[in-house]
């Protein structure tokens, strides 16, 4: 193969992994927009959108490898930084909804911590007096 037509499949590689983080981005911010709950939004931004942004900067860092022989440890730091701290964030933006009390949907047919939540609260009454 021609490196020129390597080079353009390479290109169109890029394009495209950035394209569909964009795609997933757009998705994502649908999802914020539609959701009924603030549950089910956390889910929305914190999967799609930390997927959507991985992508994005994934192709960021090729582009900057391949063509511009640079390679980038602050994207990859990025990356990282959002790979691990999006996910958590939406959990821990959903468990202090759920703590503070804010309903489910009304459409929702499983509550795994109302139980575990009841108990953990009689045990602190207890220990409490």
């Amino acid at each position: 193969m021609k490196p020129e037509m390597i080079s353009g499949i390479v290109e169109l590689t890029i394009g495209v992994i950035v394209l569909l983080g964009a795609i997933i981005c757009a998705l994502s911010a649908f999802g914020l927009i539609r959701l009924p709950d603030v549950y089910l939004r956390s889910h929305a931004a914190t999967k799609s959108a930390t997927l959507g942004v991985l992508f994005i900067l994934l192709g960021a860092f090729l582009y900057f490898w391949i063509y511009k022989d640079h390679f980038s440890i602050k994207l990859l730091l990025g990356i990282l930084f959002v790979f691990i701290t999006a996910p958590v964030a939406g959990h821990l933006n959903g468990r202090a909804a759920y703590r503070s009390g804010v309903s489910l949907w009304k459409g929702s047919v499983r509550d795994d911590w109302k139980e575990a939540l009841k108990r953990e609260r009689e045990d602190q009454r207890e220990a409490g007096h």
